[in-house]
């Protein structure tokens, strides 16, 4: 059976685990190693047992800890050859990769981890490069989505082959305008190339799920320009207007920043 756990979701650091009882793949290495392994024992897991790191893209709350774990557990990494040459430059990773365990990946090209299918597809961010994930376990599709500045025509294609979508809902537009965020700061993350508001992450999910859809897990809420109730109400709002219902359609939850979610059973 396909499992999945969130080990954190925010700008503090990002990191999520989907593995089976023989293989286990870590999307995102944004929080430091020690934290990972406490929250690792806490559920009965190891870190032994991930097997493979995919990074999304270079910015700091998700690569933090992928030297260290590369190196510790001679683990390969999975990223474009662009995040990579990010990682490489980013101050925070240290020790950096040993090029036996650098992966180059390819956009829209599909490649196998043990029984994980995995494709990489374009998402916009104002990193060195960014990529989503569709992942297909036997029968069933997992896709992450995250740090994303607009959808794209993309982002329907996976959404509408996934069973389990963990889908970027970062902020409110009312609660970033009227914040404290300096105004570059505010366009940088309202902008094309930011993060993905609420009321964008309803508009994508309503378009393009389908059936088949069966959990949204919403993900990098802000901590100043969001919080969980507000996201919850904008999408159910949002999906009730054009008759779709969490909770009875589908299951929906709103990951935590910075603690695991538990253990999900993906069937």
């Amino acid at each position: 059976m396909l499992k999945f756990m969130c080990l954190g979701s925010g700008s503090s650091g990002n990191s999520y685990f989907l593995f089976s009882e023989n293989y286990g793949i870590l999307i995102d290495a944004g929080i430091g190693i020690r934290t990972l392994k406490k929250h690792f024992h806490t559920y009965g897991l190891s870190l032994k047992q991930i097997k493979a790191v995919l990074i999304t893209h270079d910015h700091a709350d998700h690569i933090k800890s992928v030297g260290s774990l590369s190196s510790e557990f001679n683990l390969p990494v999975f990223a474009t050859e662009l995040v990579h040459g990010g990682i490489r430059k980013n101050y925070c990773v240290n020790p950096k990769l040993k090029a036996e365990n650098v992966r180059i990946i390819q956009k829209e090209q599909t490649f196998c981890l043990d029984r994980f299918e995995i494709t990489p597809f374009d998402v916009p961010h104002d990193s060195t490069d960014n990529v989503g994930y569709s992942i297909q376990y036997d029968k069933v599709n997992f896709c992450l989505i995250t740090d994303a500045g607009h959808a794209t025509d993309c982002f329907g294609t996976y959404i509408a082959k996934a069973n389990y979508l963990v889908l970027e809902a970062n902020h409110d537009e009312n609660m970033l305008m009227m914040g404290p965020y300096p105004a570059y700061l505010k366009g940088r993350i309202k902008g094309g190339y930011g993060h993905l508001s609420n009321k964008e992450a309803a508009c994508v999910l309503a378009e393009h799920m389908t059936e088949a859809l069966r959990c949204v897990w919403l993900c990098h809420i802000s901590e100043e320009n969001n919080h969980p109730e507000l996201v919850r109400k904008t999408i159910d709002a949002h999906l009730r207007s054009v008759g779709l219902i969490a909770g009875k359609d589908f299951q929906m939850e709103v990951l935590k920043r910075r603690m695991p979610s538990g253990i999900y059973e993906l069937e």
